[in-house]
């Protein structure tokens, strides 16, 4: 590191609407000037009640950060998430929300978890992710995303069915009849999908959930397919607004004839853990999990 180099390069996103952010925004200043750490944040959190005069996150730093910082939810952490994925980014998530699943530290623990994280005192949770296309019926491509915790078919406007073809690697699976279908990643079983009766698949299980969501037979499913295997799922419904989601944030409109094709992405979000921060007990603690004694506990 040559002479003047900044210690770290650290990127912030997060959600200007909770109280605690000022707080804790000042607390970043303060590291910076402390510890001669490079902070770049986002657009939402340069205004004057925040962090005016700081430098902003532009894509060209998104290839040189040490580690992103999320502050927020696991809604904010999904969003950082997926734009430093490709770089391979290390992500620390405090936890402002009311589930916080993803995230590792609160945000009276902010200074001792980016002296952990910057310091290595760390292990990464690699999480895998899934490439998504949208192609027209003439094979042009409407669109790529990239998705931590799913893609969701849906209905847009009235509640009413609509009907899907789905194909893995090719092979027909079936038609489904339903108000939509997720196909989640492990990280994301325990989100949408979960609530749509899909199975909890712990992360080192690579593997992409289809879950329908209220289908109109008992003979539909949750499906757990191999991460290798492409999937696909033509819209047959004739007519009608169709809307893809990913993650919940970004969202595409589709029209009949047109196709969504899922694969695994190459690059896993590097998500940072701490000492005893485990998959299981995260589910224990944060979503109930196991009998009454335990919950207690």
């Amino acid at each position: 590191m040559g002479p003047g180099a900044p210690a770290a390069r650290v990127g912030v996103v997060g959600h200007a609407r909770y109280e605690q952010l000022e707080a804790t925004l000042g607390r970043v200043r303060d590291y910076a000037a402390r510890c001669g750490v490079a902070f770049y944040f986002e657009a939402d959190l340069l205004g004057p009640e925040l962090m005016e005069g700081a430098e902003a996150l532009r894509p060209e730093h998104l290839a040189e950060l040490d580690l992103l910082l999320t502050l927020g939810g696991d809604g904010t952490l999904l969003r950082g998430a997926r734009r430093v994925a490709r770089h391979g980014t290390p992500v620390l998530g405090v936890n402002f929300g009311h589930l916080g699943f993803l995230t590792s530290a609160a945000p009276d623990e902010l200074v001792s978890a980016l002296d952990r994280a910057l310091s290595g005192d760390i292990w990464l949770d690699e999480r895998m992710t899934l490439e998504v296309r949208a192609e027209a019926p003439d094979g042009e491509t409407r669109g790529e995303f990239l998705a931590l915790n799913d893609v969701v078919l849906h209905k847009g406007g009235v509640a009413r069915m609509i009907r899907l073809a789905v194909r893995a690697n090719g092979e027909e699976v079936g038609n489904y009849s339903a108000d939509g279908i997720i196909l989640a990643t492990p990280t994301g079983s325990t989100a949408y999908s979960l609530s749509a009766g899909g199975p909890i698949v712990s992360p080192s299980v690579d593997c992409i959930i289809a879950t329908p969501i209220c289908p109109h037979t008992l003979a539909v499913r949750p499906l757990v397919l191999p991460a290798e295997e492409t999937v696909s799922v033509d819209v047959l419904t004739p007519s009608g607004e169709l809307l893809m989601t990913i993650d919940g944030q970004e969202d595409a409109q589709l029209v009949p004839g047109d196709r969504v094709v899922v694969r695994r992405a190459p690059y896993p979000v590097r998500l940072v853990r701490f000492p005893g921060q485990t998959f299981f007990s995260t589910l224990r603690r944060k979503l109930g999990w196991g009998d009454l004694v335990e919950r207690a506990r």
